[in-house]
């Protein structure tokens, strides 16, 4: 029985609201139930980034304002610690340094990972063999990795690269030795190492792209560079921007490779900032001004990766 209320400007009665209807009532406690299990399922990973990276942050902000050298209680010093990195040279060559290293190899490992994916998304015999090859060394533990380039750049002439340059006719370089040499040895270290996961990024973005778009490209008579450039790489821009910024990240967290390879020589020429943080903290024993340095590095990361969406774009609506 429908049941009426009066209206105010007439005051004749009109019908009421009729209830949910149970169709709607029930999908709106399918809606509920499942943002109930969405919450309680990322609870554990939430908790694990509060406790382990945002109470870290918080800490090393705090950190960061005080005198402190592991030995004696942390005082107070307000901005020092931050006056003395905007003139420690060391750092920003540092800086510099993990720059270089970003503009030389991030690039040119990107380029290399989707020629690669291109070619292996083909039904080519072996490429199986081919994927795995290419993505070892990104499965491989940092150290073996650093330990194997060691003896691949070994200044005597046991050194697998000065074997190869003595085939040509060139004396043995020390190119972990020489400040001209060692900071592009560490980049192609870094090239090679990166390529595998940047390689099985691209080949899952490729596999997602509509084969439909190119057969209407070779229909209108485009060519394989063209339809490359204008399907192919715009519909990896998600993919690309994902690449760019972990790459940066990863590339300014580069610690144990630099530690094994050269620890930042020669005469500084290799150092990069996780490097200096280190020295910093646990060589000079000044670890609220590592502190502060981390605060300046975690700023440099959230700048670049703002830039890398300006630049590449996120998403495909962007």
């Amino acid at each position: 029985m429908t049941t009426t209320a009066p209206t105010a400007s007439t005051g004749r009665t009109a019908p009421a609201a009729s209830p949910p209807a149970p169709e709607t009532r029930r999908r709106r406690s399918v809606r509920t139930a499942e943002k109930r299990w969405g919450l309680l399922l990322a609870a554990p990973a939430t908790l694990h980034t509060l406790i382990w990276i945002g109470a870290p942050i918080v800490v090393a902000i705090v950190l960061s304002f005080t005198a402190y050298d592991i030995i004696h209680a942390p005082e107070f010093s307000g901005l020092e610690n931050y006056a003395t990195i905007f003139t420690d040279g060391l750092f920003w060559l540092s800086v510099l340094h993990n720059v270089i290293i970003a503009a030389v190899g991030i690039p040119i490992s990107m380029f290399l990972a989707l020629v690669f994916a291109t070619m292996l998304n083909r039904a080519l015999p072996g490429r199986g063999v081919f994927r795995v090859m290419i993505f070892l060394p990104h499965i491989t533990a940092t150290v073996a990795v650093a330990m194997i380039w060691l003896w691949i750049y070994s200044p005597s002439q046991s050194g697998l690269m000065n074997v190869v340059l003595g085939l040509v006719g060139i004396k043995p370089l020390p190119f972990l030795t020489n400040p001209d040499l060692a900071l592009g040895s560490v980049i192609l270290v870094t090239i090679w190492q990166g390529i595998g996961l940047k390689m099985l990024i691209y080949l899952a973005a490729l596999q997602g792209v509509d084969e439909q778009m190119y057969e209407a490209a070779d229909l209108d008579g485009a060519n394989f560079v063209q339809k490359f450039f204008r399907i192919t790489v715009p519909m990896l821009k998600p993919a690309t921007f994902f690449i760019l910024v972990t790459s940066l990240i990863s590339n300014f967290q580069t610690f144990d490779l630099i530690y094994i390879l050269t620890e930042g020589g020669p005469a500084n020429s290799t150092s990069v900032v996780t490097y200096r943080i280190y020295q910093t903290a646990f060589q000079e024993f000044r670890v609220g001004l590592a502190n502060a340095q981390s605060v300046i590095l975690l700023l440099i990361l959230v700048v670049l990766a703002f830039l890398s969406r300006r630049i590449v774009g996120g998403t495909d609506d962007d």
